[in-house]
């Protein structure tokens, strides 16, 4: 698997985000929904990151500079046809390494609340995040999770 980082210009990543925001369409109510569009991805405060095996695309994550000292995990995302084999935990690895590489001491993530995110919550959690209140522009609600990692 190659991660690299992504200018989003590409069918295959426009593919995935849409799957993204189409199984985030589909489990969360319209109003707890804070996946980015290609062009908000494209934010200078905002890198990503794709995981490759050839031409095919495994996944991708995101982090957002949130102050000098902060960043938040957005758009992660392994693909449907390669979930339970270690896409996601690769990519958040690199994610982590990129934001202490950075001097973050921090990072944080929204994910949602229902049972489809229980994957998700284990992998973050597996990782050494631990539940917080919300953080940035976020509300607290019953469809959000939030967590943070100490670097």
């Amino acid at each position: 698997m190659k991660i690299i980082q992504d200018d989003l210009d590409g069918p295959e990543v426009a593919a995935l985000l849409q799957e993204h925001v189409q199984d985030m369409h589909d489990i969360s109510p319209q109003d707890s929904i804070h996946t980015l569009s290609i062009g908000a991805l494209r934010s200078p405060d905002i890198t990503v990151w794709t995981a490759w095996r050839s031409d095919e695309i495994l996944g991708c994550g995101a982090l957002k500079e949130l102050s000098k000292d902060a960043g938040e995990i957005k758009s992660m995302r392994t693909a449907n046809a390669h979930r339970g084999k270690g896409v996601g935990a690769r990519i958040l690895r690199h994610i982590i390494d990129i934001a202490a590489a950075r001097g973050y001491d921090q990072i944080y993530l929204e994910t949602g609340s229902v049972p489809a995110f229980r994957p998700a919550h284990a992998l973050y959690e597996k990782a050494g995040f631990t539940y917080c209140g919300p953080f940035a522009n976020y509300e607290d609600g019953p469809f959000s999770r939030f967590m943070v990692l100490k670097l």
